[in-house]
C-alpha cells in the first residue's frame, strides 16, 4: 500500500514571521496523521524551516535546482546546498519553470539526475496546456516528459522519486481536472512506468496538483492511483492545508 504524500509548493511566498506562524499550526496540526507531509518554500527560508521542522513529522524541500554540481552559474542553486539543509525533497519541471524559464525535457531530465545522485527525492511535475488536453495530446504530452527521465536515468530511478501530474490549465485557476479525469492520466504513467518495471511501477507515489483544495481532496484522493498531491495556493493557509492532510490519512 502506497503511503499517501501532500507536499506544499510555496511558489514565492513567504516571510519569515508569516513562515513561523504557519509552520507552527501545520506542526500541531499533522501530529498523528498517517500520510506524509511536506512543504516547499523558497531559497532563502530553507534555513529557517530546517529550525522549526527538525524533528518534526513534517520533511521540507526546494522548488528546484540547478543540474549543475558546482561552478559559474550565477543566481543557482546545487543539491549539494539542498542537502546542506536537510531537505529530503526537490520540486523538477514544475510547469513554470517550464513556461517561464525555458526548462525543456532534457534539462528536467538533468536535473532530476542531479536530485537523485544527491540522495534528495525528485518530484518529477508533468503535465498538458489547455490546448494540448483541447488537441487529443494529454497523454503524449505526459508520456514524453516521463519517457525523458527514464531515457536519461532509467525505470530503477523512479523507485526513489515520485511524480506530480498537474495539468497546466488548472494550476492557479480555479479550475480542476475531475477525478475521473486526473485518474486516467495517473493510471497512464503507472502503466508507461510498469511497462518496464511492474514492481517500481506498484510502488510510485503519484501526485495530483491543480486548484487542490479541501473541498474536492478527499475524492481526488480516492482514486486508484493517485497518491496525494501537491498542493500550491491551499498550502499558503493554514487551515486549508490541515484539511487536505487530513483527506489524505
Amino acid at each position: 500500500m502506497r503511503k499517501k504524500l501532500v507536499a506544499g509548493n510555496w511558489k514565492m511566498h513567504g516571510s519569515l514571521q508569516q513562515n513561523a506562524a504557519l509552520l507552527e499550526r501545520i506542526k500541531a496540526g499533522v501530529s498523528g496523521l498517517a500520510c506524509d507531509v511536506a512543504v516547499c518554500p523558497p531559497y532563502p527560508y530553507l534555513g529557517q524551516v530546517q529550525g522549526l521542522l527538525s524533528g518534526s513529522g513534517v520533511a521540507w524541500g526546494a522548488q528546484s535546482l540547478s543540474e549543475h554540481p558546482v561552478g559559474a552559474f550565477t543566481g543557482e542553486v546545487s543539491a549539494a546546498m539542498l542537502v546542506e539543509f536537510a531537505c529530503r525533497y526537490v520540486l523538477v519541471g514544475h510547469s513554470e519553470r517550464r513556461a517561464l524559464y525555458g526548462e525543456t525535457d532534457a534539462v528536467v531530465a538533468a536535473k532530476f539526475e542531479a536530485a537523485r545522485q544527491a540522495g534528495l527525492v525528485p518530484v518529477l511535475c508533468v503535465g498538458e496546456t489547455l490546448a494540448e488536453r483541447e488537441a487529443g495530446l494529454t497523454g503524449v504530452v505526459v508520456a514524453r516528459q516521463v519517457s525523458a527521465i527514464l531515457d536519461c536515468s532509467g525505470v530503477a530511478a523512479m523507485a526513489s522519486a515520485v511524480v506530480a501530474y498537474e495539468p497546466v490549465w488548472a494550476i492557479g485557476t480555479g479550475l480542476t481536472a475531475s477525478p475521473a479525469q486526473a485518474q486516467e492520466v495517473h493510471a497512464a504513467i503507472r502503466a508507461q512506468i510498469a511497462a518496464m518495471d511492474a514492481g517500481v511501477a506498484k510502488g510510485l507515489r503519484i501526485l495530483y496538483g491543480g486548484s487542490v483544495k479541501p473541498q474536492n481532496a478527499k475524492e481526488l484522493f480516492g482514486q486508484a492511483d493517485i497518491d496525494g498531491g501537491l498542493i500550491g495556493g491551499a498550502a499558503l493557509v493554514e487551515d486549508d492545508f490541515l484539511a487536505i492532510c487530513q483527506a489524505a490519512n
